[in-house]
């Protein structure tokens, strides 16, 4: 069925090109209206698609929206194509809505800030460059969007670029997601090569039938590889590791842009496309197991750096990245509905975390050092209130919505079959254990989870004096209406929007269920967990979560207490190390680039200095310069001079013309040896053909030459094997000159 799904993104673009090239001119009011009304529009439209459309053309594969062909070359056809489904409609949905929530959000934060119609532009550059992303049929087009989010990320975290930090730190997350797309591209031309398209519906119905995605290559098969490579684009995308080091650097951009890069839009892109191309991850377990391993990892690994983190956004940034291994564990288990259920989740809570950080750093005068802050809880109540609603749900809390998804992901890796080899015949023996594995490490995790946001929580809202100078605390005050009231719509999402995806097996309605409900023609049934199961998972999610957050209230109730003291003394190294987050940066820089500078300055020396500017420029300017010399000399207007040079070049000229032959020539003789006979051939040298030249050839060097006369060619029959010189000597009668020329031949 066909539907404008085109007017999704393209309002955003077209409010982003209004503002470029006008939104200096205009008031702030106006800028805003322009902005907000762009992704308004996209999300109204987007909600049409999704409740009113989507339905009636869900069982012939959604809504389809072609603009024209965009690439036809040879077999190669790609048009230019979006389409929705009830995975891409639901993507949308969030982007548009939270998207437009941030856009309000920022009308207060941004308020003061001489570049505000720059700022919005942007903000609607990227929202476009997502949906493209999400809605398009095709990986080139879906590479558009991906690539543009890749852009809008590094304008945005830059946006204060005048501050060499905020710069570096936009050109870190471009650098490293370019390492990311590489993958990402050959991944894309493997699955073209093997399945002759790049067209999403075929290359899953390709992926389907098994097939030619099923051959061998390199020691797997091209599904696997396909897969992984893939996902390398996902971990450069979605700050898994090794490709994370970009996410928490991205803080340097303007609180909203954190809330829209981590929630909404860009990080959740490689989430998407893991369980976009599902068919293609299903040929191979053993890409999967990749997938869901990195996620459980990097979701641990996250959360204890997450432990001593005093920036309150990069603690923030680094819940991200773990919550992002959330998100992989699950679609790397099979449980794809389960991994777009926190995604979907994780948006509404972790929106209204960033936008509450963006406010308590409003009212502490723009601080974000949260050792310095406390007893915020009646100063701000409204921004507390959201704040706490959205942390009981990102610590797992009954019956707030990051319970619901966060138990689905960690009891799908335990009861998953994917890596079973007694159910499915493409795992192998060697892969049972992942499930598990992958489901321990998510509760460990999801522990840290409840612990470093509890530390976060107490040390920003509980106690009861703020441990700041006393002139922050005179500026400490609640932010203003256009602030809170997006704040409040987010705590109610993130407090109720578990409540779509109710475990089916727990209740006996699967249907209850209504987000796997929706997503089954895309991504397959719910998975099965019996109800023992589930209920033991649901009991141990509680258990984590308050254990969590009892043991962060121990250590940071009311501030820093005496346990919190008492280990930090205990561990300093340790805690230092944690603080510096491993040293992973300085790892990679040692390892990495200051090896690719060396090489570089290298290459600067060898190519630029020497062979560019020493060679070919300075070179060609020592020639010019030489020749000009040279003309100056000869060019200087004294007669004598020039008449002597006249001479010089007449005798040379009449030199030339009288010698009856070029001996400059290396190979003037033509010798042809066959067995022990020679003929040579003089003419090659003479200089001109029709002048007549007396030759004597002597073929043994001996002074007594064996054939004389005018022709330029000599036959002899040597008695013997051996090494000969012949000598020729070449005399024109008219001139009285002569040239001789010798060369060595050997006869056998």
């Amino acid at each position: 069925m066909t539907f404008n799904l085109r007017l999704i993104p393209l309002l955003p673009f077209l409010g982003a090109a209004i503002l470029m090239l006008f939104g200096r001119k205009w008031k702030r009011d106006t800028v805003l209206i322009v902005a907000a009304g762009a992704i308004a529009g996209s999300c109204l439209v987007a909600f049409d698609a999704f409740f009113t459309a989507l339905p009636r053309a869900a069982a012939g594969g959604g809504l389809h929206d072609v603009v024209g062909t965009w690439i036809a070359a040879g077999s190669l056809k790609v048009d230019l194509a979006f389409r929705m489904d009830a995975l891409s409609g639901l993507l949308c949905l969030i982007i548009t809505f939270i998207g437009f929530l941030i856009h309000l959000y920022s009308s207060g934060y941004m308020e003061h800030d001489p570049d505000y119609p720059r700022f919005f532009a942007y903000l609607n550059l990227f929202c476009g460059s997502m949906l493209v992303l999400v809605l398009g049929d095709s990986l080139p087009v879906m590479f558009i969007g991906w690539e543009g989010v890749g852009l809008c990320s590094y304008l945005l975290i830059g946006f204060w670029y005048t501050s060499n930090a905020n710069a570096d730190a936009g050109k870190k997350a471009f650098i490293t997601n370019r390492i990311g797309d590489l993958g990402f591209l050959i991944g894309m031309f493997l699955l073209y090569q093997y399945t002759g398209s790049l067209n999403i519906p075929e290359i899953t119905a390709a992926a389907q039938g098994g097939g030619a995605l099923m051959q061998p290559l390199w020691g797997a098969t091209v599904a696997f590889w396909a897969a992984l490579f893939l996902f390398v684009g996902a971990t450069g995308k979605s700050a898994q590791l090794p490709l994370y080091v970009w996410l928490p650097d991205a803080m340097a951009g303007p609180t909203p842009v954190s809330a829209l890069i981590h929630a909404a839009t860009m990080v959740t892109a490689g989430v998407y496309m893991v369980a976009r191309m599902h068919a293609v991850y299903l040929l191979t377990p053993g890409a999967m197991a990749i997938v869901a391993i990195v996620g459980a990892l990097t979701a641990l690994f996250a959360a204890i750096i997450g432990f001593a983190q005093n920036d309150f956004k990069k603690v923030l940034a680094y819940s991200t990245i773990s919550q992002l291994g959330f998100m992989f564990a699950g679609v790397g288990t099979g449980n794809f509905d389960a991994g777009v259920f926190h995604l979907f989740t994780h948006a509404f809570f972790k929106a209204g975390l960033f936008l509450c950080a963006g406010s308590v750093m409003h009212a502490m005068g723009g601080s974000g050092d949260i050792t310095i802050m406390g007893g915020l809880r009646k100063k701000v109540p409204w921004t507390h209130g959201v704040f706490f609603v959205c942390w009981l749900a990102i610590c797992g809390v009954p019956f707030f919505s990051g319970f619901f998804s966060k138990d689905s992901i960690i009891g799908g890796a335990f009861g998953t079959e994917i890596f079973d080899a007694a159910i499915n015949p493409l795992a192998g023996e060697h892969l049972a254990w992942v499930g598990k594995a992958v489901g321990v490490v998510l509760m460990l995790a999801a522990l840290g989870t409840a612990f470093y946001m509890s530390r976060l929580y107490f040390l920003v809202f509980s106690g009861s004096e703020t441990r700041a100078s006393d002139e922050i605390k005179h500026h400490i005050h609640e932010s203003p209406g256009a602030m809170v009231g997006p704040l409040v719509v987010l705590a109610i999402g993130a407090a109720l929007g578990g409540f779509i995806g109710l475990p089916g097996g727990l209740l006996d309605h699967p249907e209850w269920n209504l987000l796997a409900d929706r997503l089954r023609p895309v991504l397959g049934p719910e998975m099965e967990i019996s109800r023992a199961m589930e209920i033991g998972f649901m009991v141990g999610s509680v258990v984590l979560a308050l254990g969590g957050i009892g043991l962060a209230y121990l250590f940071y109730g009311g501030g820093y207490r005496e346990p919190a003291r008492k280990f930090a003394a205990a561990a300093p190294r340790f805690v230092q190390l944690v603080r510096d987050k491993f040293r992973i940066d300085e790892l990679y820089g040692f390892l990495i680039i200051r090896p690719v500078k060396a090489i570089a300055k290298g290459i600067f020396f060898v190519v630029d200095r020497i062979l560019i500017d020493g060679f070919l420029v300075g070179g060609l300017a020592w020639v010019v310069d030489l020749v000009g010399s040279i003309a100056r000399w000869l060019q200087g207007g004294d007669v004598q001079r020039y008449m002597a040079v006249f001479a010089i070049g007449v005798a040379a000229i009449a030199y030339l013309a009288t010698q009856p032959m070029h001996t400059f020539f290396s190979n003037a003789l033509k010798v042809t040896v066959n067995g022990l006979t020679v003929d040579v051939d003089a003419h090659r040298g003479s200089i001109a053909a029709n002048r007549v030249l007396d030759y004597s050839f002597d073929f043994d060097d001996d002074g007594k030459p064996e054939v004389t006369g005018v022709a330029s060619g000599a036959h002899h029959v040597y008695p013997q094997p051996g090494t000969y010189t012949v000598r020729v000597k070449v005399k024109d009668p008219s001139w009285g000159t002569s040239s001789t020329l010798t060369q060595k031949v050997e006869v056998r």
